[in-house]
C-alpha cells in the first residue's frame, strides 16, 4: 500500500473539508478501497498507486474550485468524483484561464508578474522565443510549466529540456559515475521543477519511456527536434558554435526556448557568449519572440531581488567611471632621442619607425 500526503496552504478548512469533514468522508466512500484521513491542514491518502493518482487529481480540482469560489460542497465533490481525468483537467483549465499548470500538490502554477505573464503570451504566440533575466525571475520554472501544460494538453509528444554542463568558477575535477550521474547535478534545477509539477510515478515513467528528457547540450548534436517542447537553460554559458547548433535543431511542429542571464556567465574570459550573439544577429528576424526581465520580477526571497539591484548598479558605476577615465594620447620621439628628453614628459611614448630604405 502506497501512501501520500496533501498539504493544503492558503486554505480555509471549513470551507473545504466542509462540516465535520463532510466533503473528505464523501471522497473516501467514492473509493472503499484506499483510505483518506484528514489532520490538520494535511490530507493523508493510502491505497494502491492508481487510485492515490486519481484521488490527487480530484483534491487538485476541488483546490481549484476552491480558489476560484472560496468554498467546496457536498454536490461539488460528487460532480468531480463522476468526472473523467479528461474532463477534470478540462474543467480546472476552463475555470482558470491565467493558470499554466496545477502542480504535483494541487498548486496552483502561473505567472505572477507583468513580465512572466509576456513570456506566457510570447511563447503562445511564436515557436522561438528567447527569454532573459536575471537570477529569480522565474525563466526555468514557467518555462518547465509551459512545457508540460504542451504534454499534458497532447500539443507536443514530448519534452527536451537541455544546459550547457559549465562550472560556475569553480574547477570540480573529476566526478564519478557514469555520465548520467556526472551530468545530473548539473540538471538539477530541471529536476526540481518537474518534481514540482509532475506525480512522482508518472515523472519517472515519463523519464523512463523518454517522453522527458532531460540532456547535456553535447547531446543535441545531429538531432532534428519535431513535436517536443525544447528548451534550453543557461544559454548565456554557449558558444556561438553550440547555440547556432542548438538552434538549427528545430524541427517542424516544435516549440523551442532559450534562457539566460547576461549577468552570470561562467566561461573563460575571451569565450564570446553565444547568447549575445544570437540576439544581435536575429533581432529582426519575424517569428521570434523575445522577453527581458528586471530585478522587479524577483519572485524569490525578498532580499534577492535587492541583491540583484545592488550587483547591477555596482556595473553600471564600474561602466561609469571606466567611460569616464580620460585616455592621454601617446607621445612620438625621433629616432635616438631618448624618452626623458620629451619635454620632461612622463607619458609613455612611442618611437616612430624608422624608413630602412632611406637608413
Amino acid at each position: 500500500m502506497v501512501e501520500k500526503v496533501i498539504t493544503l496552504e492558503n486554505v480555509s478548512l471549513v470551507d473545504f473539508l466542509g462540516p465535520d469533514n463532510q466533503n473528505i468522508r464523501q471522497l473516501a466512500a467514492a473509493f472503499p478501497g484506499s483510505k483518506i484521513i484528514s489532520r490538520g491542514n494535511e490530507i493523508k491518502i493510502q491505497g494502491q498507486t492508481a487510485v492515490i493518482q486519481r484521488i490527487n487529481d480530484i483534491l487538485s480540482s476541488l483546490l481549484e474550485h476552491y480558489h476560484q469560489y472560496g468554498q467546496v460542497t457536498d454536490k461539488t465533490v460528487a460532480q468531480y468524483v463522476g468526472s473523467s481525468d479528461e474532463e477534470l483537467e478540462d474543467a480546472r483549465l476552463a475555470s482558470s484561464p491565467d493558470v499554466i499548470l496545477f502542480g504535483a500538490k494541487g498548486g496552483i502554477i502561473k505567472a505572477k508578474t507583468a513580465n512572466q505573464q509576456r513570456l506566457v503570451d510570447a511563447v503562445n504566440k511564436n515557436d522561438l522565443v528567447f527569454a532573459l533575466g536575471p537570477a529569480g525571475t522565474g525563466k526555468t520554472y514557467i518555462s518547465v510549466a509551459l512545457a508540460v501544460r504542451a504534454l499534458k494538453n497532447k500539443e507536443v509528444k514530448k519534452i527536451i529540456i537541455s544546459r550547457p554542463v559549465v562550472e560556475a568558477g569553480e574547477n570540480l575535477g573529476f566526478l564519478p559515475g557514469d555520465m548520467k550521474e556526472k551530468v545530473d547535478p548539473y540538471l538539477r534545477p530541471i529536476y526540481d521543477a518537474l518534481e514540482d509539477m509532475l506525480p512522482p510515478e508518472k515523472f519517472k515513467f515519463y523519464l523512463e519511456n523518454k517522453t522527458i528528457e532531460i540532456a547535456p547540450l553535447a547531446y543535441m548534436r545531429g538531432r532534428t527536434l519535431n513535436h517536443a517542447f525544447v528548451l534550453l537553460d543557461e544559454a548565456q554559458n554557449t558558444t556561438p558554435s553550440q547555440l547556432k547548433m542548438f538552434l538549427t535543431r528545430m524541427g517542424p511542429n516544435a516549440k523551442v526556448m532559450v534562457n539566460g542571464d547576461r549577468s552570470q556567465v561562467d566561461l573563460p574570459t575571451k569565450i564570446k557568449s553565444g547568447l549575445f550573439q544570437a540576439l544581435d544577429i536575429l533581432q529582426d528576424v519575424p517569428g521570434i519572440g523575445f522577453v527581458e526581465m528586471s530585478a522587479e520580477d524577483v519572485v524569490r526571497h525578498r532580499l534577492v531581488k535587492q541583491i540583484v539591484m545592488a550587483y547591477d548598479k555596482h556595473d553600471a558605476d564600474q561602466q561609469r567611471a571606466q567611460a569616464e577615465r580620460p585616455v592621454r594620447p601617446a607621445r612620438y620621439y625621433q629616432p635616438g632621442q631618448r624618452p626623458a628628453e620629451a619635454d620632461g614628459d612622463d607619458r609613455p611614448v612611442q618611437e616612430l619607425p624608422v624608413n630602412q630604405e632611406q637608413a
